[in-house]
């Protein structure tokens, strides 16, 4: 069994699945809507490592994501650095931490997101462009490519549509074109497969060496036929997994994605081996 590697998800706990989802109308509202409401379940860190072991996951990249609501002008979903670091000092292997950017924050959050990667073995930044109105080739966001590339880790941005009532227009792949030319060492990783501007994101993966296309907030079942096509053939170290979680069960990613047929070296690429290189695990 592929011990898989999830580069983007969500935490687990119950006090974070609480305050994100069950008490948070605004977000509540739209994992109804796609009918997800019902399967937000919360673990301890125990609970959570042993579902993770019986169905052959390795690692998890926890986002302490951050999350502006377009029209609240508030936090949406806000999970604390000191959370992530709470769970991973438990299991230092198997959980990582992403640190979820506010452009607001400037230069503060630059000197904040490198104390977490040097003394908490944060993996990288997590962006959601959506709700602060801003696409992610806009100057505040440069500071914290900047970083990310001074520190050899990689820039993980939620593109393509979003669930929330928010702008979708920030989310189209091509704005990472120009980050990807501007920072050429640094691995840019566009997920959520950037529906609906699927082959854009598979024409800037097979542009620029550094894209890469992450597969979270989609159920492998309906992955874009162009997208299974590129993972199974010319980009096969293009893609890695992930599920958005909560928004995705792992085992239900897991069943979906081997009942695609993918060639073994494919399928071991895009579960494990991709990550392992494009993270530093290796």
């Amino acid at each position: 069994m592929t011990q898989a590697i999830d580069i983007l998800s969500g935490h687990f706990t119950a006090d974070n699945i609480r305050r994100n989802f069950h008490e948070n109308e605004e977000e509540l509202s739209r994992f109804a809507q796609v009918g997800r409401a019902r399967q937000l379940a919360s673990y301890t860190p125990a609970d959570f490592i042993k579902r993770m072991d019986a169905i052959g996951v390795d690692k998890v990249l926890i986002a302490s994501i951050f999350t502006w609501s377009f029209f609240n002008q508030r936090p949406l979903e806000r999970t604390l650095p000191e959370e992530v670091i709470e769970v991973s000092d438990l299991y230092p292997n198997r959980l990582y931490g992403l640190y979820g950017v506010n452009p607001m924050t400037a230069t503060k959050g630059v000197r904040e997101f490198e104390r977490l990667v040097k003394e908490h073995r944060f993996k990288g930044i997590h962006i959601h462009p959506h709700g602060y109105n801003m696409p992610p080739d806009h100057a505040f966001y440069f500071p914290f490519y900047a970083k990310c590339q001074e520190l050899g880790v990689p820039a993980v941005i939620s593109m393509g549509h979003t669930l929330d009532f928010m702008p979708i227009e920030h989310g189209r792949p091509l704005h990472l074109d120009r980050v990807a030319l501007y920072f050429p060492d640094l691995a840019v990783v566009c997920t959520h497969t950037g529906w609906p501007w699927v082959e854009e994101a598979i024409a800037l993966a097979w542009k620029h060496p550094n894209f890469f296309i992450g597969t979270s907030a989609y159920a492998p079942k309906y992955w874009q036929p162009e997208l299974v096509k590129f993972i199974n053939s010319r980009g096969q170290d293009k893609v890695m997994w992930a599920t958005d979680y909560p928004l995705i069960e792992h085992k239900e990613s897991l069943d979906q994605i081997r009942a695609l047929g993918l060639k073994p070296q494919a399928e071991q690429k895009l579960l494990r081996d991709n990550a392992m290189k494009v993270f530093g695990f290796a």
